[in-house]
Parts: C-alpha cells; sequence; structure tokens
C-alpha cells in the first residue's frame, strides 16, 4: 500500500509535547529601571550638586507641582533604593564622579534624589520652607487629640446620618437635625489614625498631615556634607525593598 503524504519522511505530525520558545521579550520592569539608570548619570553630568532627601506624608501631586516649579534648573527622582545606588555608584571604583558614591548609603528608607544647579542657599532655603498641609491618612499619628462633644452637629446634614454612624459616632436624628448622643474620641494624640477617624477628620476639615521635605546630605564636586536633621528624620525599614 502506497504511502499517504502525511505519513512520508518530512511530514510527520509534530509532537504534541513539543515546544518552540517564543522570541524573549525584555521586561518593562527592567526597561523601567535602566532608564532611571541613565537617566541619573546624565543628571550627575548636566547639574553642579546633588543631594539626598528623605520626606514625611508624601503626597504625590504636591511633589509632581514642586518638578514643574523647579524644571528648569533641578531634577528629582525617586525609585527603587538599588537603582539609585547603582547610576550613583557604591564605591570609588564604580562611581560616576569622585565622591558620588557617599550619596549611595544614605539612600535608604524614604529617600529619593535632588539634582540641581541652583546655589546651596537657595536649596537649603527650599527644603526648610516647603510645607503642604493636607488630610491625615490611614494609619498616620494623629497630631492632637480630637474629642467631639454631646450635642447637636450642626456642620452635617440629616442626610449624613447613616454615614456618620458608619464612622463609629452615636449620632441621631432629632427633629431633622444631626446630634450626638454621647462625647465621641475621633483620634489620640500620638496614636494611628483610623480608617474611620480619617473619615471623619475630612469631614470636619482638620488637616493633620504635612508633607515635608529634609535635606539628609548634599554632594558637589568639591564638597560632601551630612545634614543632621534630616539624617534624623530617615527612617529605615528593614523589610524595604530596595530593588
Amino acid at each position: 500500500m502506497p504511502k499517504s503524504k502525511r505519513d512520508r519522511p518530512g511530514n510527520c505530525p509534530v509532537p504534541s509535547n513539543s515546544y518552540t520558545p517564543l522570541p524573549t521579550k525584555k521586561k518593562p520592569a527592567l526597561e523601567r529601571k535602566g532608564k532611571v539608570v541613565a537617566d541619573i548619570k546624565d543628571a550627575v553630568e548636566h547639574y553642579a550638586s546633588a543631594y539626598v532627601f528623605t520626606y514625611d506624608n508624601m503626597r504625590n501631586q504636591k511633589l509632581k507641582d514642586l518638578r514643574e516649579q523647579l524644571k528648569s534648573s533641578s531634577r528629582i527622582f525617586l525609585a527603587g533604593k538599588k537603582v539609585m545606588q547603582i547610576a550613583l555608584g557604591r564605591s570609588p571604583a564604580d562611581e560616576a564622579k569622585t565622591g558620588l558614591h557617599k550619596l549611595s548609603k544614605f539612600l535608604q528608607g524614604d529617600s529619593g534624589l535632588f539634582f540641581t544647579n541652583l546655589p546651596r542657599d537657595d536649596v537649603e532655603r527650599l527644603f526648610r520652607e516647603f510645607k503642604e498641609h493636607d488630610f491625615a491618612r490611614t494609619g498616620s499619628i494623629a497630631t492632637e487629640t480630637v474629642e467631639l462633644k454631646e450635642g447637636p452637629l450642626e456642620q452635617f446634614t440629616h442626610e449624613m446620618e447613616p454615614f456618620l454612624r458608619k464612622q463609629g459616632l452615636p449620632v441621631r436624628l432629632n427633629k431633622g437635625a444631626v446630634e450626638l448622643v454621647a462625647d465621641h474620641v475621633v483620634c489620640e494624640e500620638g496614636k494611628p489614625i483610623s480608617p474611620e477617624a480619617a473619615q471623619t477628620l475630612r469631614l470636619l476639615g482638620m488637616q493633620m498631615a504635612t508633607f515635608r521635605l529634609y535635606l539628609v546630605c548634599l554632594w558637589s564636586c568639591d564638597d560632601f556634607e551630612v545634614y543632621k536633621e534630616g539624617l534624623a528624620h530617615l527612617r529605615v525599614d528593614e523589610a524595604d525593598d530596595s530593588s
């Protein structure tokens, strides 16, 4: 019997367990990290000085506004700690410029890089005076104790009563007005703010968070200095993923 076309050599069916690897694509995350390294190395060449800074109560939109304000003279980087360290260099052998590796060990916890052509006095004044107030988020530490006293809550309409009860406030409607039936502590100074307390403080219009920036250290071609105040604010999280 003549062989069918499918049985002839060269026309064998491909075994079902065979595998043809697809072309490997570079991971987007690796591409982003590579771009950050390249951008930092470029900044090293174009700016006279570099600072490590830390912050409290980061607010992304506020930082974006600051970047826009300073874009003609400076550049801010917030990225993985290891990525920024690689770009700067971790030792004299691999640093991008002499002494630059000294910044790397201060890139810990909540920290970033600030490259600039501004005079040192201007930079120090900018960071010292920068304060942006905002509503506290869950887990933030209360800066004061807030207690609501029994009685009418005139700032709230009757439609708000069910929502306020969900936030733990002992309220009721009394002749169409929201009334607190007992004193209620929203938050206590020095203690973490609960999700319900964060919502209540927002409703009360009370801003307990302040977005602050602190200089940790300065590098330039002929100078290196550590700022004690900024170093004191630099928090290191042992579980921090610096990659």
